[in-house]
């Protein structure tokens, strides 16, 4: 049986140097990327056009970034001779990620750490500290 790495990505560097990290550690790996896309960022939106036509458009737009980080993902995979899917779902990013995790007996999940302390991790809380708790498998965080 394969084992499979799931690494969130979401164009940060940090997600990269995961990625890079995983593909090294893990060189016989099955690698999924997975790109979260949060409809929480819908709430500063528009509304010259209504709601569900700015929605659309993010969606869209949001797709397509997804798209082009999973074309430069397998391409890092590719140079290492390893295999790399791509994966898009919506929600929230800790939520998500550990759902995935579990939805699809991923083996062990690396991920970046956007490295924030003190204010600003409170107030905004840390993906990878919710994933670390709840995950089904184990978590690495890379910074």
């Amino acid at each position: 049986m394969a084992y499979t790495v799931l690494v969130p990505i979401d164009g940060s560097p940090q997600a990269q140097n995961a990625l890079e990290y995983a593909i090294r550690e893990f060189p016989d790996a099955t690698f999924v990327a997975l790109t979260v896309l949060n409809p929480a960022e819908l709430s500063a939106g528009g509304t010259e056009m209504g709601m569900a036509s700015y929605a659309d458009r993010w969606l869209e737009a949001e797709e397509e970034r997804a798209e082009e980080r999973f074309k430069q993902a397998r391409a890092l995979a590719k140079e290492h001779g390893a295999t790399l899917e791509g994966e898009t779902v919506l929600g929230r990013p800790a939520r998500a990620i550990v759902d995935y995790a579990e939805d699809h007996d991923v083996d062990q999940v690396v991920m970046g750490s956007h490295g924030r302390d003190g204010v600003s991790r409170i107030l905004l809380g840390s993906v990878a500290e919710t994933v670390v708790r709840r995950s089904p498998c184990p978590v690495t965080v890379v910074r």
